[in-house]
């Protein structure tokens, strides 16, 4: 098996037990989800160091600069936000919900670049922007409310991507500083919630305990593997790869979850996908152009810094998904 095969299957893993996650934090939707969270960064902390000991990786951490530790320290409130608003939008049945920020995202980054960054944007990207943003109307008319939820859900991560572009550590060890950056206000809201008859420590039986002490194998085993893949697969394929997370989301909550989807919000997520097609056609295109008219080299993760992609799932050389 040639590396590329083992990135696509690396890539292809990592992806759906993104998606599929979705799964286990219904398992533990009788729990708060603030709670969860703060339990989640706790135990990836402990697994992280762990790694990053093991890996010998804690000069990178600890020699960043005072901008660099800044961003890390961001970047980890960023990606708090992202959970927390994942994981509450899974506990309270808004799953399709979850699929509509993470289908949106790639979008949004799209347009972060233009805004923050002056790039410029093909009659392509336009067409897809406009396209998402007419589905965020549709669906939020069809609601009866702004889909606050996904809203939340794509701006943290497409901020988060923004800010890693800056950070100069691998995947793991930028999880690692995010992480422990927010470790003690997760203890703070964990040690909170203790007293409370309804918190984890108080009402989950056994098998509940053992998946909130997963949480933390949870996080890192996808984030290995998107590592693994970032550095053999082109980035035209591991782009379009990202969507099947939300597609998975979308599929649980209405096939298996059964919220309800109306008309009105199905066209909206028609709208969506129509966007996805139009943005990923012209990137498969775009890079081929550049292929032509540049000589060919290997894909890395340096160069893949400028690709959205998802992460927990993101750009390289950080990603943290669901």
């Amino acid at each position: 098996m040639n590396s590329r095969t083992s990135g696509i299957i690396a890539a292809v893993s990592a992806f759906t037990l993104w998606g599929l996650l979705t799964i286990y934090w219904k398992a533990l939707e009788h729990f708060n989800a603030f709670e969860l969270v703060s339990q989640r960064i706790v135990w990836s902390s402990i697994v992280l160091a762990i790694v990053i000991t093991a890996t010998r990786s804690w000069r990178a951490l600890t020699s960043l600069s005072a901008a660099d530790k800044r961003r890390v320290a961001l970047a980890g409130l960023l990606i708090t936000i992202n959970w927390t608003s994942y994981v509450y939008a899974v506990v309270h049945d808004r799953v399709v919900e979850t699929a509509l920020g993470y289908f949106m995202s790639p979008i949004a980054l799209v347009a972060i670049g233009v805004i923050v960054l002056g790039e410029k944007l093909r009659r392509a990207q336009i067409a897809a922007i406009a396209l998402a943003i007419a589905a965020v109307v549709v669906i939020s008319v069809s609601y009866g409310r702004f889909p606050v939820f996904a809203f939340l859900i794509m701006a943290s991560w497409s901020a988060y991507a923004l800010l890693k572009r800056r950070v100069p550590l691998s995947p793991t060890q930028s999880l690692a500083g995010e992480t422990m950056a927010m470790v003690i206000p997760a203890i703070v809201v964990a040690g909170v919630m203790w007293g409370h008859h309804d918190s984890i420590p108080h009402s989950a039986d056994g098998w509940h305990l053992v998946l909130v002490a997963l949480t933390g194998i949870v996080t890192v085993i996808p984030l290995t593997l998107f590592a693994v893949a970032a550095k053999h697969v082109p980035f035209t394929l591991l782009g379009p790869l990202q969507y099947i997370v939300p597609s998975i989301n979308f599929l649980l909550g209405v096939l298996v979850y059964h919220e309800k989807l109306a008309g009105a919000q199905f066209a909206g997520f028609m709208l969506v996908w129509v966007g996805l097609v139009i943005f990923t056609i012209d990137n498969v295109r775009s890079a081929r152009q550049r292929a032509a008219a540049e000589p060919a080299s290997a894909p890395t993760a340096d160069r893949l810094i400028d690709t959205p992609v998802f992460g927990e799932p993101t750009p390289a050389p950080a990603t943290a998904q669901p």
